[in-house]
């Protein structure tokens, strides 16, 4: 398989900004269209956790498949890839924040956070996230040094983590958050070897 070079990360760049903006402006478009439920707040809540969920899934498995296609250069898209994961996550925090408990109820945003184990875990996975997003860039790596890698490594915890918090989020369990859940499992289970070494 031919290698890819710096011109065709240029343009993977470009669809990859496509395709994480694309549906923002189809959200846009269903909330003035009308086009979801009778409780569109839900609706765009499961979206926009939806889409940080495929992101996620995306960011892991860039690594695989840049390691078993012998893609190199397709790591340089990774932090692309995560720092959108990170826009939608917040985006679903804003809409759980605004849409079901209120602009102005912050305490209560709070209190539900700890009140409710879901939502802990989908607050500790966006702090998680917050942390890579802010550490993502060269000077930081850098900087950090050792430590860098170590933080970032918490992207497994998000892994984990988030499959968990979308299944304990719907009220009726369906296929597709257990589809999450399993190729997550399997985008972690391809990194068995260096979770053997920590383990060791």
């Amino acid at each position: 398989m031919r290698r890819l070079s710096l011109t065709h990360i240029k343009w993977l760049k470009v669809v990859i900004h496509l395709a994480a903006f694309l549906p923002f402006l189809w959200l846009l478009l269903s909330i003035n269209q009308g086009w979801f439920s009778a409780d569109p707040a839900k609706d765009i809540q499961h979206f926009t956790g939806r889409m940080t969920l495929k992101l996620l899934l995306a960011t892991l498995l860039i690594t695989p498949v840049a390691r078993y296609g012998k893609q190199p250069l397709l790591i340089r898209v990774r932090r692309l890839v995560g720092l959108w994961c990170f826009a939608w996550g917040t985006l679903h925090l804003l809409s759980y924040s605004f849409l079901e408990l209120g602009i102005n109820n912050l305490a209560l945003l709070g209190s539900e956070l700890i009140s409710r184990p879901y939502l802990t875990l989908g607050i500790i996975c966006w702090i998680i996230l917050l942390a890579l997003a802010c550490t993502s860039t060269l000077w930081s790596q850098r900087k950090l040094g050792a430590k860098w890698q170590i933080l970032h490594n918490f992207i497994y915890v998000v892994a984990i983590l988030a499959p968990i918090h979308y299944m304990w989020s719907v009220k009726v369990l369906s296929p597709q958050p257990i589809i999450y859940a399993v190729v997550a499992a399997i985008l972690l289970a391809l990194r068995y070897k260096k979770f053997r070494q920590w383990l060791r």
